[in-house]
């Protein structure tokens, strides 16, 4: 909590002045009845009334501070607030063929690597992170952003029945898929752009080849980490038949040698993943990528938050008044 009028809390000085004056010479100016002993009365009983007569005194100065609180006017904290975090943007390019439906992963390709991007997302809540899907074309799932909270909902809606459904042509553009995600960093501002490409096959679809891509991206200062998941020979795959599912072997194959090409042309590295454990050690090595600096401004509303401190300052002046009216009036 912060005060606009903080110049106000000095008439809190204003309180030794009338307390000096409460105890060492309102009392001379009151009525007094002379004795000529009080030895009687010096062990006398003192009432609940007696030991309360300073009660009002203390009540009229808890509303006095509680005033000057409100004079001061106290505001909830608002500003545009410019802070240096440290960030990368980043662009995760993903597979989604159908072939990303063999269960080498458990419990599936798609679902393995959904799965480890989403804990990949929020280990890094600084970065501009988005989503490029590709199978025989491409396009964006997820621009950049750090809404990482939409991010993780598109990426859990991915699927890899948009190429049966005939949405977009099916096979496996590596290269379409790289280009699409290096145009959405090509304008970066940041000193580190990277693209994580994960495939389970080789380019056989789309205009640009890998390469090209690959030379694009080297030419914008941007790093591909490429993944070729899936085991070394043959993988179970889902075939629907009619009444159920029969698993047939497919083969693997994953162009190790194109995706180790991407990765060197970029300064960055291939990587294969055979399970699941492989594949999250993988984004543990890529998250110890360099950081660069980035400026994030945010936004808090300002609320006056005075209204709690009238309403005490009320009720404790209206408590004192009915204690001196009443209980502890004084006569005469």
């Amino acid at each position: 909590m912060e005060f606009a009028n903080k110049e106000y809390f000095f008439l809190l000085l204003l309180l030794i002045p009338y307390i000096l004056w409460y105890f060492l010479y309102r009392k001379k100016s009151e009525p007094t009845m002379r004795l000529s002993d009080t030895f009687a009365y010096r062990f006398g009983f003192k009432s609940w009334r007696m030991r309360m007569i300073n009660l009002p005194m203390c009540l009229r100065c808890i509303a006095f501070i509680l005033i000057v609180i409100v004079m001061a006017r106290p505001q909830t904290h608002n500003s545009w607030d410019n802070k240096s975090v440290e960030g990368i943007d980043i662009m995760l390019a993903m597979d989604v063929s159908t072939s990303m439906l063999a269960e080498d992963l458990k419990p599936n390709r798609i679902e393995a690597a959904k799965s480890v991007a989403t804990e990949f997302i929020s280990d890094r809540p600084n970065d501009n992170i988005g989503l490029t899907i590709f199978a025989g074309e491409a396009f964006t799932q997820c621009p950049m952003t750090t809404d990482h909270s939409s991010l993780v909902n598109m990426l859990q809606g991915v699927r890899t029945d948009i190429a049966a459904r005939g949405l977009i042509s099916d096979g496996t553009a590596v290269g379409m898929g790289l280009a699409n995600a290096v145009s959405r960093l090509k304008s970066s501002k940041a000193k580190s752009k990277v693209v994580i490409l994960l495939t389970d096959g080789s380019n056989n679809m789309g205009d640009i080849s890998p390469m090209t891509a690959a030379q694009i991206a080297k030419s914008l200062g941007i790093r591909v980490y490429t993944i070729g998941v899936g085991t070394n020979k043959v993988a179970p795959y889902p075939m629907p038949v009619a009444g159920g599912v029969q698993y047939v072997n497919i083969p693997v194959e994953i162009d190790n040698k194109t995706l180790g090409d991407i990765a060197a042309t970029t300064d960055a590295n291939f990587y294969r993943a055979t399970n699941n454990q492989q594949l999250k050690q993988i984004y543990k090595d890529i998250d110890k990528l360099e950081k660069t600096k980035m400026s994030v401004k945010k936004f808090s509303k300002r609320y006056e938050a005075y209204q709690p401190f009238a309403l005490m300052a009320l009720f404790t002046l209206l408590i004192e008044i009915l204690l001196r009216s009443t209980v502890l009036r004084r006569i005469p």
